[in-house]
């Protein structure tokens, strides 16, 4: 199953996620916040998510390979099997945590009055 088909979009870029301890600076015409690559942080973020969601789509479909391997008798190796589709679970379990985290602080932002 690919993950990106559920989203409807294409996800063909992953970028590493570049470390937090450089200095930001705001940008005085659009209000974003840039590191010393100049990239915004969002971008940052949500490139790190896209970075995810590939690795989640990755350990789902070797998972899937390796059960129609299994099925056509093509291996009989069951430990690869069980480990693809370990590997799988606990990448979607963690991805969904991130979602899940996600939703929880926005939610709490959209509560915030000023």
């Amino acid at each position: 199953m690919d993950i990106s088909a559920l989203m409807g979009t294409s996800l063909d870029s992953v970028v590493q996620t570049p470390t937090m301890s450089s200095k930001l600076t705001t940008d005085s015409d659009s209000l974003l916040i840039r590191d010393n690559d100049g990239q915004s942080v969002f971008g940052t973020v949500l490139d790190s998510a896209v970075n995810l969601i590939n690795e989640t789509n990755a350990y789902s479909n070797a998972a899937e390979e390796e059960e129609i391997k299994y099925a056509l008798g093509e291996t009989d190796n069951i430990h690869d099997l069980q480990i693809a589709q370990q590997k799988a679970n606990v990448s979607l379990q963690y991805t969904v945590a991130v979602r899940d985290a996600f939703v929880t602080g926005y939610k709490e932002l959209m509560n915030l009055q000023f």
